[in-house]
């Protein structure tokens, strides 16, 4: 049976892979949105923000004395590779896009959620500091995802119904 710190590194090295496949994910898919540049923009700010994420987790693990999974950072990698390869194949690549960051942003405030109980039960203040700061910024790439699902998707309707304008990216 694994102790809480035990959990709560794990849970962090989780982190770590999430925040690097966000990163990946929102590199390949924004290189492609060439007729969405508000997204695209979005997109590219949350890039970085995605990494600030992955750099502060991983301080937080090494602070504890632990090292970040190669297996778990390569495996999210590999996983945002075939999403960010998917929207190739697809016509709606942009309401696509909008679907999967809005159901990962999710998933991420629910992750940072966990971590920041967790680092309550383990003592470290610097990790819920850490895991508060990032929850909020995905908080605010939801919203706006939220805010804006409504005019994306009519945009793209509007582009797909017009002869020779292209809708899906």
């Amino acid at each position: 049976m694994a102790t809480a710190e035990e959990r709560f590194m794990e849970w962090l090295r989780d982190a770590h892979a999430m925040e690097e496949q966000s990163e990946q994910m929102l590199e390949s898919t924004s290189n492609r949105l060439e007729n969405y540049p508000e997204l695209r923009a979005r997109f590219e700010v949350h890039r970085a923000v995605s990494r600030r994420h992955a750099d502060r987790v991983r301080q937080c693990i090494e602070r504890r004395g632990g090292s970040r999974s190669a297996i778990k950072d390569t495996a999210g990698k590999l996983m945002a590779f075939a999403q960010g390869a998917s929207g190739l194949f697809v016509g709606d690549e942009v309401v696509k896009a909008v679907l999967a960051t809005s159901t990962f942003e999710q998933m991420k405030i629910t992750s940072y959620e966990i971590l920041n109980s967790a680092a309550k039960v383990v003592g470290d203040g610097e990790a819920q500091r850490v895991c508060e700061e990032s929850m909020r910024d995905e908080e605010e790439m939801a919203n706006w995802l939220e805010e804006h699902i409504e005019p994306l998707t009519e945009t793209y309707l509007r582009r797909e119904e017009t002869p020779g304008v292209t809708a899906k990216h």
